[in-house]
């Protein structure tokens, strides 16, 4: 299992996750929205030990103050072919002040610490948005559509690791 430690990005501090507090989590949701979790996050997450950061996630709080603005996660650890995949959200009043793009590109380098991973994956809505902003700044190339399982179609984006290179250079997230 990968060490699952806080992260500090400019604004941010990227906390943990445990099983308890997502499973936590999962209970309070409204029934119709827990119907759309994926049903094989669901599986990991049931399999998964105490604290693992590619299971369980992060909640994003300010530096400055105890105050959650959202999460971040991966959507499963690295598959077969050394990709993962992350997600990220913001609460609606905190949203534009570039929270996105900093627990972005902490999971990208997060992932890319580790010798195993070699991309980095994550979808969009098939239009231009937040999130597409969100990953154009932190390096990543749209690939084009694709129809996936669990959120039909969307747009794949991603950032490779080439052979011998430590971390794919990444642009600078400030605010």
């Amino acid at each position: 299992m990968a060490e699952c430690r806080k992260m500090d990005t400019a604004s941010l501090e990227l906390v943990p996750q445990t099983r308890e507090g997502v499973s936590a989590w999962i209970k309070d949701l409204e029934p119709a929205v827990r119907a759309e979790l994926s049903a094989t996050w669901l599986a990991l997450l049931e399999r998964s030990g105490p604290m693992d950061p590619w299971i369980h996630g992060f909640v994003m709080k300010l530096r400055d103050a105890d105050v959650v603005v959202g999460s971040c996660c991966f959507k499963g650890p690295p598959d077969s072919e050394g990709m993962v995949e992350i997600a990220y959200g913001v609460e609606p009043e905190f949203r534009g002040r570039g929270y996105a793009t900093e627990a972005a590109a902490a999971l990208t380098g997060y992932a890319f610490d580790h010798s195993d991973v070699r991309v980095v994956r994550a979808h969009t809505l098939p239009e231009p948005n937040a999130s597409t902003r969100v990953l154009n700044r932190c390096g990543f190339q749209n690939l084009g559509e694709v129809i996936e399982p669990d959120d039909g179609l969307v747009w794949r984006w991603e950032i490779r690791r080439e052979p011998g290179q430590q971390t794919p250079r990444r642009q600078e997230t400030g605010n």
